[in-house]
């Protein structure tokens, strides 16, 4: 797979003009239109960020309708955890290698069969095997990235990450409000079924409108990397997850973090010595990319947290001495700003990146961030207070997520573009585990036999949530500015091989 014609093909590619990168021979080969492209990659990216939280509202009643404890329903949740931290790397690794278009249409197939099996469960054990294929989606993240990134002039693949990146927040703020209704009208199937229909329309739809791949990674599947990740991704996100069930010092979550330990040295071993690497050493050492990767673990490690912990502060009875007793859908509609607020800071990174650079517009964004946290931490006895809370929140994730991913798009390769935005939404799933399970440390510790937590306890754990994002901005000021680096190279008198794109300059 490695033949000249292939590498050949890929300077040709990259190397376009600076005037319109790749798309800017839209006109005269008749590739798709920007337009329909974008709308067929939000579509598949939205059903997947969907299927994330809807179910967290309702797991409850998935408790109930499948008639199962209240500790193995969480499976829901962790069999698509663990499934898309495995395959969203891998997912985008070989859309690098074989064609992003042929992966995002089989991955929108593989996600939509887990909704069938999730829709048709009567039992746990389809219902996990569903969610574990639903997990899969992941996929699309990376996939939908590197395809913006082929298919848009380089002008405006900034502007169309932050676009698609705030539908995403749409989609994940969505899941919580619109799960209660469509289960009190529907029933808890539809839940599946209508994510299902989208995600096999968008499948058919992508499959003839996306244009193919241009740019192709020549080599070959590096199977004992491929084990080897998945297997520490494995064992690093059970053990954490279930830590709260099980003990922290549990002989079998000591005994899964060690085994993950050991095959992330194992891992890292193998993929520095191979002369095909699943994922690419030398790229996750560019500064760009582990600054983003640093700042994207400590951006997830905090907003799982308190999207599954702020919910639960809400619905606490007032007789606790905190909380509002909210209901499902009181507490989804209160998330409503935010999830507007996310959408709008998304739409608007791109362009401010633009003209500030993606550095600064991530500095703001964690700023903003740990802001909210900061005001939940000390102001949470009024609606108001959390609304103020939840507008911060959504502009300072919004921001900082779409400058974060067109940071890593436009820092690397084209032809590795797939592997390094699925390691960095990888990595802030790996945040998000580990995350919820330190917050549920922290707030049930609080908590006496049977009783509920101390609004101490969730103190606590949202200042926690502040330290995070105040190290998150540190974090940024250590990436480099592209601003910086184009003038250095202009001055140098040559471009360096992994200069960020015009469009993050």
């Amino acid at each position: 797979m490695g033949h000249p014609g292939g590498r050949l093909s890929q300077c040709s590619v990259g190397g376009s003009n600076q005037s319109g990168g790749v798309s800017s021979v839209d006109e005269r080969d008749g590739r798709t239109s920007h337009r329909v492209t974008f709308l067929v990659l939000a579509a598949g990216l939205c059903t997947y960020s969907l299927l994330q939280s809807m179910v967290i509202p309702v797991l409850p009643a998935i408790q109930a309708e499948l008639n199962t404890t209240q500790a193995d329903v969480t499976w829901v949740l962790t069999a698509n955890l663990l499934a898309a931290a495995v395959a969203t790397p891998i997912v985008g690794r070989l859309g690098d290698m074989f064609g992003k278009r042929r992966l995002f249409v089989t991955v929108l197939l593989v996600l939509s069969l887990g909704c069938l099996l999730s829709a048709l469960a009567g039992a746990m054990p389809l219902m996990i095997v569903g969610r574990a294929l639903q997990g899969i989606g992941g996929g699309v993240i990376p996939l939908g990235y590197s395809i913006l990134r082929d298919e848009f002039p380089d002008a405006s693949v900034a502007t169309a990450i932050g676009a698609l990146s705030s539908l995403i927040a749409v989609g994940s703020g969505s899941g919580l409000v619109i799960a209660g209704p469509i289960d009190s009208a529907l029933g808890l199937d539809w839940l599946f079924w209508l994510p299902m229909g989208v995600g096999v329309v968008a499948a058919t739809i992508a499959h003839r409108v996306i244009p193919e791949s241009r740019v192709r990674t020549p080599g070959r599947v590096n199977v004992p990397a491929a084990l080897l990740l998945s297997g520490w991704l494995v064992c690093v996100l059970l053990g954490v997850s279930r830590a709260t069930a099980w003990g922290w010092g549990s002989p079998r979550v000591l005994g899964l973090l060690a085994a993950g330990a050991l095959m992330l040295g194992g891992w890292i071993a193998v993929e520095t010595r191979s002369a095909q690497p699943l994922i690419d050493m030398r790229m996750m050492r560019l500064r760009a990319v582990w600054t983003a990767n640093l700042i994207a673990f400590l951006v997830g490690l905090t907003i799982f947290a308190a999207f599954a912990f702020i919910p639960q502060f809400m619905q606490t009875p007032p007789s606790a001495g905190y909380g509002f007793g909210s209901t499902i859908s009181q507490v989804g509609l209160a998330l409503l700003p935010q999830t507007a607020a996310g959408f709008c800071a998304g739409l608007a990174a791109g362009r401010l990146g633009r003209r500030f650079s993606s550095r600064n517009i991530v500095t703001a964004g964690t700023l903003l961030t740990a802001l909210a946290y900061a005001v939940v931490t000390v102001a949470h006895d009024e609606h108001w207070q959390l609304a103020i809370a939840f507008v911060l929140l959504g502009f300072g994730t919004g921001t900082t997520q779409a400058a974060l991913a067109n940071v890593v798009v436009t820092s690397v390769p084209r032809e590795q573009t797939g592997a390094a935005s699925g390691m960095n939404a990888n990595i802030r799933t790996i945040g998000g585990s580990i995350g919820s399970a330190v917050m549920a440390t922290v707030v049930t510790s609080t908590a006496p036999p049977g009783g509920l937590p101390t609004e101490a306890g969730y103190t606590t754990g949202f200042l926690l949530l502040t330290v995070a994002m105040v190290g998150a901005t540190l974090a940024t000021r250590v990436m480099p500015d592209p601003r910086r680096a184009a003038r250095r190279a202009a001055v140098a008198g040559a471009a360096t091989p992994l200069a960020p794109l015009p469009s993050d300059s």
